[in-house]
């Protein structure tokens, strides 16, 4: 059972991740999500939808990879020391937030981003997150979904390639219909 459902999620994956197909697995998108205008990718990897499953092994340097210490570490996209993980305009704007910080006037981000400023219950999340990466060209994306006090939750980590490794370039949630790169954070 647990390999049919893998099999069916990377069925999905093929027909695109924006699909009206792939909905069941994450669920369908608010109506006023962020457009996104990038053609089909390409699946590459996929967790497994099965608890008792085994996982994929991860691929060093990849999206997903890049993602994984973001949910291991609650808080650490306001870490200035992960920075280098970034390109713009997710960049622009988390460094615009640790400005505003040092100068004493505040805070612009929630510090839980990547956990949909959900509550944190850890053996939670890890029992239901799930990971899609789909890659195309020098684009690719981390599709997460994960469930916190029965509320399901959905982001999307766009990325592009930089001198060969990936740079997150966006981090949009479809739960919550934000986008790190609508933030104003001056």
């Amino acid at each position: 059972m647990a390999r049919a459902l893998a099999l069916a999620t990377v069925c999905l994956l093929a027909a695109g991740l924006s699909s009206t197909a792939g909905q069941g697995l994450f669920g369908a998108p608010p109506a006023n999500a962020p457009a996104d205008n990038a053609a089909p990718a390409t699946p590459v990897a996929a967790s497994p939808p099965a608890e008792n499953a085994r996982a994929a092994p991860l691929r060093p340097g990849s999206p997903t990879a890049v993602v994984k210490p973001f949910y291991e570490h609650v808080g650490l996209e306001l870490d200035p020391a992960q920075r280098s993980h970034f390109v713009d305009p997710a960049k622009s704007v988390l460094d615009k937030s640790d400005a505003l910080r040092k100068s004493g006037q505040g805070e612009c981000l929630d510090p839980n981003m990547a956990l949909d400023n959900a509550a944190y219950d850890r053996a939670e999340i890890d029992n239901s997150l799930k990971t899609v990466e789909a890659v195309k060209g020098d684009e690719a994306k981390v599709i997460v979904a994960f469930v916190v006090a029965g509320n399901p939750h959905r982001l999307e980590w766009k990325f592009k390639k930089v001198d060969g490794d990936w740079k997150i370039s966006d981090l949009l949630s479809v739960t919550g219909e934000w986008a790190l790169s609508q933030y104003q954070c001056e």
